[in-house]
């Protein structure tokens, strides 16, 4: 069994399907591999069934081709062998429908860009043309640098966090107090410990200091890991204030929840959140299909019953609301 097919057995069999507490998931694409896509009306239902008051949304930077061998079209970017590569109308997806919604429902959504190939020293020119054509965006991302075996899949250069053409991007954000949600992976599927690509964050961090800052799944995807991983959180957080964390996806069920404790959230992690509360968020990271949202974001309801009610109130709704959401 695969190991997105082990998670996706695993919330299958939840019992719970709606979260606890109110909830903005900041972590929605509303489109799948292949840009397609439920709609955000059938969202919208999924989340009042399931207690999400909003959702931070946007679609996928690149597109899964469908080689001619192949006999039926893949899924997910690891069905098969073919690659990937960028796709600039996943923007056009996302405005297209947001803006069919209503002036009511809209406020229950911030649309993200992603749609650039993140090595073209040129992608603030696509940035800039989407975000002047459509006034409806809040921020910029999910931007998929380093990511296990879908940077191996990619087409065209390896995607980094310290790359060049990624400056101007940084610049757009702050001059425009837009956050910028990155997947940055700390390290390669090979080698944990060494943390070998968490000096590109670094630099980022460092030379940016403005920029409002969201690590998708604190650098965590699949396979890849690494003894004590909340200690490298612990001090990204503290040396870096511009710096937020979204516990979405795989980082949740692989490292924050312990298997041989029934699946609780670890003791060392509640205690990092606890001590943290205004730099966690928690999203599905659905991508287009929304059926299994209940369940997903149900997820989190044992890690808001071991934390403090001011903390919950934090990670599960405000402090994405004060990103996205307050004007």
């Amino acid at each position: 069994m695969s190991h997105m097919a082990a998670i996706e057995k695993k919330h299958a069999t939840q019992t719970e399907d709606r979260a606890h507490e109110p909830v903005i998931d900041m972590h929605m694409h509303i489109v799948d591999f292949l840009q397609k896509t439920d709609g955000l009306s059938a969202l919208l239902k999924q989340m009042d069934a399931a207690n999400i008051d909003k959702s931070v949304i946007f679609g996928l930077p690149v597109k899964k081709k469908w080689e001619s061998f192949e006999p039926h079209p893949p899924f997910y970017y690891l069905d098969d062998n073919a690659p990937c590569y960028y796709y600039g109308l996943t923007d056009e997806v996302v405005a297209e429908q947001y803006l069919a919604l209503s002036k009511q429902d809209q406020k229950r959504f911030a649309p993200m860009i992603c749609g650039f190939n993140p090595t073209d020293c040129l992608a603030i020119d696509h940035l800039e043309y989407i975000y002047n054509k459509y006034p409806i965006w809040k921020g910029v991302g999910e931007l998929l640098l380093r990511h296990d075996d879908l940077t191996n899949l990619t087409m065209e250069e390896v995607a980094r966090i310290n790359h060049k053409a990624l400056e101007p991007i940084f610049q757009f954000c702050i001059d425009r107090q837009l956050p910028l949600m990155i997947h940055q992976n700390v390290t390669s599927v090979g080698i944990h410990d060494h943390f070998e690509y968490l000096h590109e964050l670094r630099h980022v961090l460092t030379g940016f200091p403005k920029l409002n800052l969201v690590w998708a799944h604190c650098g965590i995807s699949r396979r890849i890991g690494g003894k004590d991983y909340f200690k490298v959180t612990d001090a990204l957080l503290n040396e870096f204030s511009n710096l937020k964390v979204d516990i979405a996806w795989v980082v949740f069920d692989d490292v924050i929840c312990d298997p041989d404790n029934n699946d609780l959230p670890k003791a060392e992690w509640v205690q990092l959140i606890e001590e943290n509360p205004n730099r966690f968020m928690v999203g599905s990271d659905l991508c287009g299909h929304f059926d299994s949202l209940g369940k997903t974001i149900a997820r989190y309801n044992k890690l808001f019953s071991m934390l403090s009610p001011t903390t919950v109130a934090a990670i599960a709704h405000g402090n994405a609301q004060q990103l996205w959401f307050d004007d």
